[in-house]
C-alpha cells in the first residue's frame, strides 16, 4: 500500500475524531455521543482488566467457527448443485425461499433449539454466512466455459479431473467474493445472539453498556467489533493472495503504471 494512501486516511480518521470531540456538548448533548477521549478510557480501563479480550475472544471463536462452517457447507453444496443442473432446477424454489427469509428471525428458534450457549451462535452465523457463499460459488461453477469442459471429457478427463483443474480455478474469484462479503455477516451473527442471549462477548458488553445508558461503553464495544471484523476480513485477504497469486501480480501492474 502506498505511503500517500495510509497518510490520507489517517488525516481523514483524525479529522472525524477532532470533530466528533468539539462537537460533543456543543452541537450535540454529550451523553447522545460521548467523546473519543472517554470511550478510548472505557477501551484502556477494559484492556487493563482484561475484559475485552476475553470478551473478544469469545466473539472471535463464534464469527470464525460459524464463518467456517457455513463456508464449508456453502462451497460444497454450491459445487454440487453448479454440476448437477437436474438437481439444481428441481431445489431451486426451495433454496430461494430459505434465501428470502430474514436468517436473523430464525434465532429464536436456534434459542429452542441449540440453548444459550456458544452452539446457538455458530449455528446462526454459520446459516447466514452459508447462503451468501453458496450462491457465490453457484454462479462461479454455473458461469465456468462450456467449451474447456467438453475439451476435457473428450480427452477422457473424469469428473473429479474437471473439478480440479477448471471448475474450481475458474469459480475461486467468486467463492472468495462470497467469503468477503460473508466477514461482516458473520460477525452480524455473533453479536445478534449474544445480544439476545448471552453473559458474555461483544454483544453482551454493548448491551450491558446500553442498558447502563453508557454511550461511552456503547461505542467502545462498537469500535471493538469493527476491529475484529477488519481482521477477520484481513485474514480472508491473505488466504486469497495464497490461493490466486495472478490477482497480486495484477495489482502490482496497475500501482505500477
Amino acid at each position: 500500500m502506498k505511503p500517500k494512501l495510509i497518510l490520507i486516511r489517517l488525516a481523514i480518521l483524525i479529522g472525524i475524531l477532532l470533530v466528533w470531540q468539539f462537537s460533543s456538548g456543543v452541537l450535540i448533548k454529550e451523553f447522545f455521543v460521548s467523546k473519543p477521549t472517554k470511550v478510548a478510557a472505557v477501551l484502556a480501563k477494559w484492556i487493563g482488566s482484561g475484559d475485552l479480550f476475553y470478551h473478544a475472544a469469545i466473539t472471535a471463536f463464534e464469527a470464525f467457527a460459524g464463518f467456517l462452517l457455513g463456508a464449508f457447507v456453502g462451497i460444497s453444496i454450491g459445487l454440487l448443485l453448479g454440476r448437477a443442473k437436474g438437481l439444481a432446477e428441481v431445489l431451486d424454489p426451495f433454496i430461494m425461499a430459505f434465501y428470502s427469509l430474514p436468517k436473523l428471525a430464525l434465532a429464536p428458534l436456534f434459542i429452542l433449539w441449540f440453548g444459550i450457549g456458544l452452539e446457538m451462535k455458530i449455528v446462526l452465523t454459520a446459516t447466514i454466512c452459508f447462503f451468501l457463499v453458496f450462491l457465490n460459488t453457484y454462479t462461479g461453477v454455473r458461469s465456468v466455459s462450456r467449451e474447456m469442459i467438453a475439451i476435457l471429457k473428450l480427452m477422457g478427463a473424469k469428473e473429479s479431473h474437471v473439478i480440479t483443474k477448471v471448475v474450481i480455478p475458474s469459480a475461486i474469484t467468486w467463492v472468495f467474493a462470497g467469503l468477503r462479503i460473508s466477514v461482516p455477516y458473520a460477525l452480524i451473527g455473533a453479536v445478534v445472539g449474544e445480544l439476545m442471549a448471552s453473559n458474555r462477548g461483544l454483544g453482551f458488553l454493548l448491551s450491558s453498556s446500553a442498558a447502563d445508558f453508557n454511550t461511552a461503553g456503547v461505542f467502545a464495544a462498537l469500535c471493538a467489533i469493527v476491529c475484529l471484523a477488519a481482521l477477520l476480513n484481513y485474514g480472508v485477504s491473505v488466504a486469497a493472495r495464497a490461493m490466486m497469486p495472478w490477482e497480486r501480480t495484477t495489482e502490482q501492474r496497475e500501482f505500477s503504471i
